[in-house]
């Protein structure tokens, strides 16, 4: 049942949440706009900088496993405020970063603090409002968020050309300053019923495995790891998932127990997001280095082709639960998929001397695209989830955005590497291949989504698996 709360503490809590959003989205897009920036200063490869994003993803996805338990055993309130205690920390040792390696150590801490702050947000959304309410909450919570992708690209562009790259960690300090003092005065402290007990050898083999296969895929994206070592990593990592769940389904209290994947609307919604974000993660990779590296802009001028995106995106989230009421998920997702898959694949035509005003339409209808798709997808996979393991998916939810998301941008840079390793083709040209590449792999993720019925996750939807419950 949801938790009881007085109007204020209702009218405010999906700003508080809605700030980590921004947080993150903010971090995240002025970084991808300085990556060729930060690349000169530190002597690397701009097409090879994927391990500044992916050490983050990365480290996110390893702690994601045991948020649930601990925002159950520690309270949600102290674990969202340390959450953004040490996201805020790790920027500012990112700021003050004089090496690559000092650089990756700043996104780790960062990714510490951002391992608990989506899940935990997410949770206590889940917990205080009805599930009828849901699609227009988490419309709500991450339209703030997209304030970030709207201000971060053109902002990380100008600081980066006028000032230093350094300086776009450092604006998280006062937004993090900012949460800490809501969250003390605000957020709900929910804690869970029984927290007794934690699969922690569970969660050594699901982090292990993670880890793993990132790793392994990282390596394709760098290109300096041998075969015979990512062949190993590979088969290392899918040995400890096997054994995760195979163990999982006779332990008592796994970590994530398969009895999620009985609730149709989970499983479907779950798969579709690891391979759905394929694309959406290598978007944010990409384009930037697409407009600087392959079209010769400017850093600033590259920022700024990115707002029609972000308002798009922001200029859609109205319409989710409208679309989604009315044509259903199966409907909604089939389609959308397969729109966004065509519209990345299209960003290959920007070689060809597009005009500015048709970039920014490409990429508006882009945004508004990849927002219906997020919006959609991550209320599928929880809407049907009963009290009782919401944690648990809500939590695995958040480890497979993550992993997605890192397998998109080393997908993106592996193809890029193998495309550009021909010393006849032009940089563009590179860019061209690997956003068809990323567009067709996109586009057949749509079959996932038609597994679902046409009524699964409406209201009819949920009254029958009650039935099925009390039954």
């Amino acid at each position: 049942m949801p938790v009881a709360l007085d109007p204020r503490t209702a009218r405010l809590l999906p700003w508080l949440v809605a700030i980590a959003f921004f947080m993150q989205s903010l971090d995240a897009t002025i970084l991808n706009t300085a990556l060729p920036a930060m690349a000169t200063d530190l002597g690397e490869n701009p097409l090879r900088m994927q391990a500044v994003i992916i050490a983050y993803m990365l480290t996110v996805a390893l702690l994601i496993p045991a948020s649930g338990w601990i925002a159950d055993r520690f309270g949600t309130r102290n674990v969202f405020f340390g959450a953004i205690v040490a996201f805020s920390l790790g920027s500012l040792f990112c700021a003050i970063a004089q090496n690559f390696e000092m650089l990756i150590a700043g996104r780790i801490i960062q990714g510490l603090g951002g391992a608990l702050m989506m899940p935990v947000g997410r949770l206590v959304v889940l917990r205080t409002y009805p599930r009828e309410d849901l699609v227009r909450i988490m419309s709500f919570i991450t339209m703030p968020g997209l304030v970030g992708p709207l201000v971060g690209p053109s902002l990380g562009g100008w600081l980066v050309e006028y000032a230093s790259w350094h300086w776009i960690f450092l604006i998280n300090l006062p937004v993090g300053v900012i949460g800490c003092i809501a969250v003390r005065r605000h957020l709900p402290d929910l804690r869970g019923i029984d927290t007794s007990r934690f699969d922690g050898f569970g969660f050594i083999l699901f982090s292990t495995a993670m880890a793993m296969i990132s790793l392994a895929l990282e390596g394709l994206g760098h290109q300096t790891m041998s075969p015979v070592r990512m062949t190993l990593l590979l088969l290392a990592g899918m040995g400890c998932m096997a054994a995760y769940w195979l163990r999982a389904a006779r332990f008592d209290r796994p970590l994530f127990s398969p009895t999620l994947f009985h609730t149709r609307t989970f499983a479907v919604g779950l798969l579709g997001n690891l391979f759905a974000r394929l694309g959406s993660g290598a978007l944010p990779f990409l384009v930037p280095l697409l407009l600087q590296l392959g079209l010769g802009h400017s850093p600033a001028s590259a920022g700024m082709s990115m707002i029609p995106l972000a308002l798009a995106a922001m200029a859609m989230k109205p319409f989710a639960k409208p679309l989604i009421d009315r044509l259903g998920y199966r409907r909604v997702l089939g389609g959308n998929t397969v729109a966004l898959g065509v519209l990345i694949a299209s960003l290959a035509l920007l070689g060809y001397g597009l005009p500015t005003w048709m970039l920014w339409a490409l990429l508006a209808l882009l945004g508004a695209v990849n927002s219906l798709q997020f919006t959609a997808m991550n209320t599928v996979t929880l809407i049907d989830l009963r009290d009782t393991n919401a944690s648990s998916g809500n939590s695995l939810l958040a480890v497979v955005v993550q992993v997605a998301m890192s397998f998109g941008v080393a997908t993106a840079a592996a193809l890029l590497g193998g495309f550009g390793e021909d010393p006849g083709r032009p940089v563009i040209e590179a860019f061209q291949l690997t956003l068809l590449c990323i567009g067709g792999l996109t586009i057949l993720s749509s079959g996932i989504f038609l597994q679902l019925h046409p009524v699964d996750g409406g209201p009819t939807s949920r009254i029958d698996k009650r039935n099925e419950v009390e039954g």
